[in-house]
């Protein structure tokens, strides 16, 4: 068929069911049909929707209505199975995982659900029909601001892998409105602007005003008689409603859709018309304006108070929100709350969600009426916690007073647990004051405190670390009396990507040539790259190889012209380094080693054409108040002005920093490096992803080892990863005895010369003033040793630079990267998690 302006009659609508358990789920609708998978079937559901959802013919419309239309139809297509998917669920009352997260950096959502839905072939066609180019469509999709960084992307794998292997799976969490910040650089330094994601609205979101839940805060508790039995009862100030947002989530060619449900606020009573019309309109609308607070940004700035208390607000709103959804929309009429760890298990992803312990605790105890003991039996079997860090400032604890003003029932339900908690470590231990106080979920200093890893631990049926170091290092030094006390609770899981993403879609050039090689079904088995082992001995192979990373880089190049304005230059290595901006990841050791480079050229100490060409590629955001961060943010931006604009480097050396790392980026810088810069101290990761992904799409890492960088090393070979650093036990030991960063610095005559040359002002206009401040802080308060690591990092680069002289030897390790980290497949990660924590299994 021809496109044309018309569109065909609506089909009838189809009925509800009259299973009224059913219908009353606010998506349990009977089985509907989807729009046929034909060219022409696909062309006339695109023209459905241009006319009847966007109102307008094709002809008039622009480029926003065409993507949402073209978005439409292919969530028509998911919509049928996500529907059946759910009516199922409820149905079988299978156990399904409810994985709460703070952050849930998606990406873009077409290409994922084209590729899960194996429609890209028939949607380019339909659309070419209609004269239209499938990537002007693309071009038109706004990333959703719902994430920051590792944390965030890892949710996004969790919920792709579980969707793909047939597991019941609702993710839970907040639509921010602004996400955390769009990144922008003025004069070189970190500029937030607000990331306004839904301007135009998202084709992808399913909004239920009318199944909004009522979120409660403040107020005070108060005890009453029932029947006999002496209850309490919460009486909040205030409260606010909780309205779902409901996108699907494709699992890859297996017809099943599983759902993300995130939360926006909204005012109870959001307008006040008599207060309006008496002339004060600000005050009108200042309920509203309170409400949806709670969710306009992530992780909004907590140097305030009124910041902490914003955070806390949030945690709460979307943690009672998705409790109190699954207990009234996924359980049978009648059912046995007794028997809820056989129907759900609530994933923890970092300390964020942990007042949901005392959540599900009040809803057992004070409405449903269960006694304390049968309420506290239910909730360790319902929660498992998953830790992300090792820095102890990362775990989260609140202020009870804060607590008590924002959540006064849930305080009192907290000291309760810990009362009991304590009278059986006393049983253990008698009265051992020091270990009593070191496990106490309340800490007494530097203010009385609620500690979220402490409550999570006690109430978690498991905890785990998310690679084999950290779990290594959580039991033996972050939550050492834990592990004692509980033996069996604490687990590993290392984390994992979705190859569907990160490989398919991020480099179909590479994912072509792998098929090509070993057939097709990797992508659901990634352990299957090692039949790929034989072929890096194969001369065409590696050929086909290095032509598909040439093919990337072009990619990378043209993408960084149009976005940013950056240049590539041919030939050069890409050294890329991006995650956050945190002085734990040590961005700074990697800006020495370009200083160091440009200090040598300068100084006439090494000729220009002896150094190997770099581009030097950095991604990353600084918390707003994050001030060390943001400075090294600058110096990064000021170093790269200089080095870019300095004839005497003659090309050799170039430092970009594209604003706004985002997933959008990251799919096609990937791709496209050589080096992955994975450089924290030693202890301090808790296992990463990028150094994953990186590795996977056949870049080179250095590295230390640290997080999941052992991993890594232990399966690619040391001679396939450049390792450079102390080990963690070397770091307690250099701290032990004394650590002073002034002596590395006198001793080595490399970083004396980069850091004197960043202090003279060479980087600022000849203000010394501008970057003293990290100078002086690397030299008399260096927490992460970056002056320790110097010596053994620059070292190790100069074997990359030996390494990448000889194309066909790097190309060959880059191979076997590929080949041997099927491993860190998000698939394999669900699959741990299932056998050593949820006990779920897959609904066929």
């Amino acid at each position: 068929m021809t496109a044309s302006e018309s569109t065909p009659e609506p089909t009838p609508q189809h009925s509800t069911s009259n299973n009224s358990a059913v219908a009353t789920h606010p998506l349990a609708l009977a089985p509907v049909t989807g729009p046929a998978s034909t060219v022409d079937g696909f062309v006339r559901q695109f023209l459905r929707n241009l006319n009847y959802e966007r109102g307008v013919p094709l002809s008039a419309s622009s480029d926003n209505d065409r993507y949402f239309a073209f978005a439409l139809t292919v969530r028509d297509y998911l919509v049928a199975r996500w529907l059946e998917d759910l009516r199922r669920q409820r149905e079988t009352q299978a156990k399904g995982v409810c994985y709460l997260s703070a952050e849930y950096l998606l990406g873009r959502q077409l290409d994922n659900d084209l590729l899960a839905s194996g429609l890209t072939e028939i949607a380019t066609e339909a659309m070419a029909s209609c004269g239209i180019d499938i990537d002007d469509l693309r071009a038109q999709e706004v990333e959703p601001g719902l994430g920051n960084g590792g944390l965030g992307r890892l949710a996004a794998c969790f919920i792709d892998s579980l969707a793909t292997m047939s597991v019941p799976n609702i993710g839970y969490g907040i639509r921010y409105e602004y996400g955390i910040f769009r990144q922008t650089f003025e004069d070189g330094q970190q500029v937030e602007q607000p990331d306004a994601w839904l301007t135009l609205g998202s084709p992808w979101e399913f909004p239920h005003p009318e199944f909004a839940r009522t979120i409660s805060f403040g107020g005070h508790t108060e005890t009453y008689d029932d029947e006999g039995t002496t209850r309490t009862r919460w009486v909040p100030a205030w409260n606010v409603q909780a309205v779902p947002y409901n996108y699907m989530v494709p699992g890859y060619l297996n017809g099943r859709v599983n759902t993300l449900r995130l939360w926006g606020a909204k005012a109870t009573n959001s307008f006040d018309l008599r207060v309006f019309n008496s002339g004060d309109f600000q005050d009108a609308v200042s309920a509203q304006t309170q409400a949806e607070t709670i969710s306009k940004v992530l992780y909004p700035e907590d140097s305030t108070p009124q910041g902490k208390e914003l955070r806390l607000q949030q945690q709460y709103f979307f943690v009672a929100a998705s409790i109190g959804d699954f207990l009234d929309h996924m359980l049978a009429p009648g059912f046995d709350l007794e028997n809820l760890p056989d129907r759900v298990i609530f994933q923890l992803n970092d300390t964020h969600p942990v007042i949901g312990v005392p959540e599900l605790m009040r809803v057992l105890v004070d409405e449903k009426k269960l006694e304390w003991d049968a309420a506290w039996a239910i909730t360790q079997k319902c929660f498992a916690y998953t830790c992300h860090t090792l820095l102890p400032e990362a775990l989260e604890v609140w202020s009870v007073d804060l607590v008590g003003r924002l959540l006064p029932r849930h305080l009192e339900i907290i000291y309760r647990i810990n009362e009991e908690f304590l009278a059986e470590v006393r049983e253990r231990y008698g009265d051992d004051e020091i270990k009593i106080r070191n496990m106490s979920i309340i800490s007494e200093f530097p203010e009385r405190s609620v500690r979220m890893a402490y409550l999570a631990t006690v109430a978690g049926s498991k905890v785990n670390g998310v690679a084999e170091l950290h779990s290594q290092l959580l039991r033996e030094k972050v939550l050492p009396d834990f592990n004692e006390f509980y033996p069996g609770k604490f687990t590993n899981v290392t984390n994992g990507v979705t190859p569907r993403r990160f490989m398919r879609l991020a480099n179909p050039g590479l994912s072509e040539l792998i098929t090509e090689a070993i057939g097709t079904g990797w992508l659901t088995d990634l352990e299957r790259l090692r039949e790929l082992e034989s072929y890096a001995e194969d001369p065409v192979f590696r050929k086909a190889f290095t032509d598909v990373k040439a093919a990337n880089k072009r990619h990378l190049g043209e993408v960084l012209r149009v976005r940013d304005g950056f240049e590539i230059s041919d030939g050069h290595m890409l050294d890329v380094m991006v995650k956050r901006l945190h002085e734990y990841k040590r961005q700074m050791l990697k800006l020495l080693h370009i200083v160091t480079l440009y200090e040598q050229i300068i100084s006439g100490r090494v000729a220009a054409s002896d150094v190997t060409p770099r581009t030097f590629i950095f991604g990353a955001k600084a918390a707003p108040g994050y001030v060390m961060a943001k400075r090294i943010i600058h110096l990064i931006n000021a170093v790269g002005t200089v080095v870019n604009e300095d004839p005497r480097v003659e090309g050799r050396l170039k430092v970009l920093f594209p604003p706004n790392y985002n997933v959008t980026l990251a799919e096609s810088l990937i791709p496209a490096a050589d080096l992955s810069e994975q450089i924290s101290l030693a202890g301090k990761e808790a296992s990463g992803t990028g150094n994953m992904k990186f590795a996977l799409n056949g870049a080179l890492t250095i590295g230390t080892d640290d997080g999941a960088n052992v991993e890594i090393r232990e399966l690619v070979g040391d001679e396939n990863f450049f390792l450079f650093g102390m080990s963690e036990p070397e770091v307690e030991a250099l701290w032990a005895k004394g650590y002073k960063p002034t002596e590395f610095y006198q001793g080595d005559e490399n970083l004396r010369r980069a850091m004197d040359l960043i202090a003279s002002g060479a980087f600022s206009g000849g203000d010394k003033s501008v970057f003293e401040p990290i100078v002086s802080n690397l030299l008399y308060d260096d927490r992460f040793m970056v002056l320790a690591d110097y010596s053994s990092y620059i070292a190790e680069q100069a074997k990359v630079d030996t390494a990448y002289a000889d194309q066909d030897a790097w190309t060959h390790a880059a191979i076997l990267n590929v080949a041997r980290t099927g491993f860190f497949s998000s698939d394999r990660s669900m699959r741990d998690y299932i056998d050593r924590i949820w006990h779920t299994r897959p609904l066929l």
